[in-house]
């Protein structure tokens, strides 16, 4: 019966809010398996203590005549490699040249692509990038004096702003200011002081979007110049290490000099033709 009772699930302490940076809270069994690991540890170094006090100066063995240090005083031996043949080891540096050109192709093509960005339509001068199509728009002006010139500027210079010469806009302003009656209103209408406190909470508006958003187009164009600056650098290390691969398999080929086993520079005499 005891057992069909509903009972108490006890749970562990959490780790304090104060002490969260340090991670989980150690448990019992994380601290047994902490002791259990310094304590192997510690009688292993035991043992080599006891060795060393133990060891015998004179000690000799013929083996010690074979055997190979480094200047650490660690032993060097065979670890079981076994050596690959000369056509073998070809064999992989003409896998590992391919593998090097096809990773300088697809980083070539990443920092062109990234350099196409930064081009202009002419002239190949650097773009001043934005958040949106990857080109800021320039200032420049261009007055129109009539519709159909000013159709004509904007298809031959798309990115400018082509604006007329203002006669239809001060016409249009003009009928906006006329009543039905065909009275003025423009000076008998008092400003409202909640409009203007409006206008002024939308301009302030528009001029924190601004700068925001040039703030972004900043951020945007220094990422875009250290990551090319990244494959320009990555591009030329893995060309670099290319030309010292080719140069390793010319000379296993024996198609270029070098220096011997004995020190001793030589290099191929191509045939007098």
């Amino acid at each position: 019966m005891r057992n069909a009772v509903q009972r108490r699930n006890h749970k562990e302490r959490a780790q304090p809010a104060n002490r969260e940076k340090w991670g989980i809270l150690e448990k019992h069994k994380d601290y047994t398996l902490r002791a259990k690991d310094y304590n192997e540890k510690k009688k292993r170094l035991k043992i080599l203590r006891e060795k060393a006090a133990e060891r015998n100066p004179d000690e000799f063995s013929y083996r010690m005549l074979s055997s190979k240090t480094d200047k650490h005083g660690r032993k060097i031996q065979d670890r079981g490699n076994v050596s690959l043949s000369q056509d073998a080891v070809k064999l992989l540096k003409t896998q590992d040249a391919g593998y090097l050109r096809t990773v300088i192709q697809q980083t070539r093509k990443t920092r062109e692509k990234l350099e196409q960005e930064y081009q202009l339509m002419n002239g190949g001068n650097v773009k001043v990038l934005d958040g949106g199509d990857g080109v800021r728009r320039g200032n420049h002006v261009v007055f129109a004096e009539d519709p159909e010139e000013q159709r004509s500027l904007g298809a031959v210079h798309g990115q400018w702003r082509a604006i007329s010469s203002g006669k239809d806009d001060m016409e249009q302003n003009a009928r906006e200011n006329l009543n039905r009656d065909g009275r003025d209103l423009s000076d008998n209408v008092s400003p409202d002081p909640r409009q203007l406190l409006l206008q002024e909470a939308q301009a302030l508006q528009a001029l924190k979007q601004e700068r925001a958003a040039r703030k972004h187009r900043k951020r945007d164009h220094e990422t875009r110049q250290s990551r090319l600056s990244a494959l320009k650098n990555r591009e030329k290390e893995l060309i670099a290490t290319e030309a010292q691969l080719e140069h390793q398999r010319a000379r296993m080929n024996g198609s270029i000099g070098g220096i011997n086993k004995a020190g001793v520079k030589w290099r191929v005499r191509e045939r007098k033709r």
